[in-house]
């Protein structure tokens, strides 16, 4: 398993950890499912893990936002490297522990001091992250760039999309194939897994193909659900020879929801003009 710690620490001495995300689920070694906290943690490994996590940034001399990462297995841990910057999957941690990791590094940039201490830190709930990349899962993840001609974010509550692409967008074959990052978060990790797939089965991107069928399978693997999760799970549960089928029906899925809000826009200007109509009549 790939676990990490969030860390924040000030020019004044002061560190506490943000608690732990688990980057598991890869694809070339990189980044497609995170989460926090982690499904297998326990009280005493968290506390052994936070502690090497600081004394790796007291060790260095380190001041601001970053992330201490480790390889997990069979209960022993191993360093393997200190990301000093913002993580793409900071929204998670922020989702389950009410911090504003950017408001707080740019605090701690203009030498202020860290507002609050480990003691005053606690987990609430159960935060999910899904890299939406634009690209093909079942042709080994080749990149597709393209036009956006449709696209609907999911909302409602508990659910967080970071993202700048829109209809019309066009997204360029030469910068990284990530397209938007898609969080969940809800009172227990069960709860989240059943908030994430509504969110993605909500999401409307057509234009270009994404990692959406795939997380949308990883959702629903029961390993997944289990929390048995590894960096090989993609191979080794074979979640990309089931794909076909949903990526098939999440199409199908997508064009059936653009139509329905297409028309649902034409019958809302046809009563803004029926509206205008009547209400020109009266003056």
């Amino acid at each position: 398993r790939h676990i990490e710690f969030q860390v924040l620490a000030d020019e004044h001495g002061n560190a506490v950890h943000l608690y732990e995300r688990e980057c598991s689920i890869q694809r070339r070694h990189q980044k497609l499912v995170e989460e926090a906290p982690c499904s297998i943690m326990t009280p005493d490994l968290r506390n052994r893990m936070a502690q090497s996590a600081l004394k790796v940034v007291e060790a260095s001399g380190y001041t601001n936002a970053g992330t201490v990462e480790f390889l997990y297995s069979n209960g022993n841990y191993y360093f393997m490297e200190m990301n000093t910057r913002l993580q793409v999957e900071h929204t998670i941690t922020e989702f389950i522990t009410g911090v504003d990791i950017v408001k707080q590094q740019l605090a701690v940039a203009a030498g202020e001091t860290l507002p609050f201490e480990q003691k005053d830190l606690s987990i609430r709930g159960h935060a999910i992250e899904c890299r939406i990349n634009a690209e093909d899962p079942t042709n080994n993840f080749s990149a597709d760039p393209g036009k956006i001609v449709r696209y609907r974010s999911p909302g409602g509550p508990g659910i967080r999309i970071d993202s700048g692409i829109h209809m019309g967008y066009t997204i360029s074959p030469i910068y990284d194939s990530m397209i938007a990052k898609l969080c969940a978060w809800d009172s227990t990790r069960h709860n989240a897994i059943k908030r994430m797939r509504r969110a993605i089965s909500e999401y409307i991107i057509l234009g270009v193909k994404t990692t959406l069928p795939l997380h949308y399978a990883i959702m629903n693997h029961q390993q997944f659900v289990n929390g048995n999760t590894h960096t090989h799970f993609l191979e080794e549960e074979h979640i990309l020879s089931t794909l076909d089928r949903y990526t098939r029906d999440e199409e199908t899925r997508m064009q059936t929801l653009a139509g329905s809000f297409q028309q649902g826009k034409k019958v809302a200007a046809i009563s803004a003009a029926v509206n205008l109509y009547l209400q020109q009549k009266k003056d």
